[in-house]
């Protein structure tokens, strides 16, 4: 497995205390995205993927605990895998979610066969990877996707490094779509949305949802 200095700070105690903030119950994650956006995340993934089979295998890349996975099964969908760096995310996952397949593992080296999957998404993931690293990630995601790859990442038009509770080196904001069609040639844009902050403490920041299809 690659190991890199980001992989290192998620697997140590920088990443135990972030799993530690973000165990959600599904009115606390529901609150979340209210405040931040004025709609909960499954009103916005369905605008995207709600008229997709609710039986397709999909894929977390960086799922920690499992937020994101059990939307998804609120959500009608049941073939959910996630995998996660943190040994300890993986643990609590098994306190929070059921029915839910979640193991170890790294988005450079993706322990799954290729087209593996129907879907497989990133939910605020890609921010966190070295811009030099990205293409190695991204092609990986795309060996084990059949048909569509989807995304929720901080945007800009730009690669640009943001500090990160004191760090520098751990976060970015970039337009991650555009790096995906200009990384692998044979995927096309299906939707993309801009969603901007509405809380006061992160007013000005967006977040970007985008949706490709494997060709």
């Amino acid at each position: 497995m690659k190991d890199t200095k980001q992989i290192k700070f998620w697997k140590g105690q920088f990443g135990k205390d972030y799993t530690d903030r973000c165990q959600y119950s599904d009115k606390e994650w529901d609150n979340h995205y209210l405040r931040q956006h004025g709609k909960t995340k499954i009103e916005m993934n369905n605008d995207f993927i709600g008229n997709l089979s609710k039986d397709i295998k999909i894929l977390e890349v960086g799922c920690n605990v499992g937020n994101q996975l059990r939307g998804l099964q609120r959500q009608g969908f049941k073939n959910l895998y996630g995998i996660e760096l943190q040994w300890y995310a993986v643990e609590e996952s098994k306190k929070m979610t059921t029915g839910i397949n979640i193991i170890q593992g790294s988005g450079f080296d993706i322990p799954f066969k290729d087209n593996y999957f129907d879907l497989v998404f990133t939910n605020g993931v890609l921010i966190h990877i070295r811009p030099e690293d990205l293409s190695d990630v991204m092609r990986e995601i795309y060996r084990v996707v059949s048909k569509y790859i989807w995304g929720w990442e901080y945007f800009a038009e730009d690669v640009t490094e943001i500090n990160y509770r004191g760090n520098e080196g751990f976060l970015w904001k970039a337009d991650y779509a555009k790096i995906y069609l200009e990384t692998l040639s044979n995927l096309k844009e299906i939707k993309k949305q801009v969603i901007p902050y509405i809380n006061e403490e992160e007013k000005g920041n967006v977040n970007c949802m985008f949706l490709l299809e494997k060709m």
